[in-house]
């Protein structure tokens, strides 16, 4: 079975941070071959800018589209998007205009809530209730998913780095996102 997994990082956030690392490594033991997003020319103090942050958005999806041009979706049999961030509303553009949209899962590190204006129903999401970039505790991202019937693992005291003060509760926090994105990756019930 032929199987692609498409890394879509977020603007400070880069494929070789944990998240992204880790996901792309847990990808790449499965069987996917595996594609990483490089995006630059952001505009500065996207956060809290509505028109900056959709200038970003526009700027990386101009990026993505170009990166996988050459790329026939349709030779793959499983195809996974990962996303951090701003990646996350690329990711979910990309697939749910894709012709071959029912073969695309996403895992969803920090979604902005506009990545939830795209269609897609496969997908797991991490967030954290202390991510400034989704407004901290009053975030609708988990209700959201919710209503959507998706996967959402909410991390207690977690920034949009899903990170907190103390670096070994991270660590610890890292290695269940990484088991939950492997067992999404796998097909594997999340619950355990």
């Amino acid at each position: 079975m032929y199987k692609l997994a498409v890394i879509f990082p977020g603007i400070g956030y880069t494929a070789d941070k944990p998240l992204l690392h880790y996901s792309r490594r847990i990808a790449a033991d499965h069987g996917f071959d595996v594609r990483v997003m490089a995006y630059s020319g952001f505009p500065p103090k996207v956060q809290g800018d509505g028109d900056r942050l959709m200038n970003s958005v526009q700027i990386a999806l101009t990026q993505a589209v170009e990166m996988l041009s050459d790329v026939d979706f349709s030779a793959y049999e499983d195809i996974l998007f990962v996303g951090k961030s701003i990646g996350t509303i690329v990711a979910a553009k990309i697939a749910s205009e894709s012709p071959v949209r029912d073969r695309i899962r996403l895992v969803l590190y920090t979604p902005l809530e506009a990545t939830f204006s795209f269609a897609f129903d496969k997908a797991v999401v991490f967030t954290g209730d202390d991510d400034p970039w989704v407004g901290r505790n009053k975030s609708r991202i988990s209700s959201i998913c919710m209503s959507r019937g998706i996967p959402c693992f909410l991390l207690p005291h977690a920034n949009h780095s899903l990170e907190t003060a103390d670096p070994f509760q991270d660590m610890e926090m890292l290695c269940g996102i990484m088991k939950k994105t492997e067992a999404f990756i796998c097909r594997k019930d999340l619950s355990s």
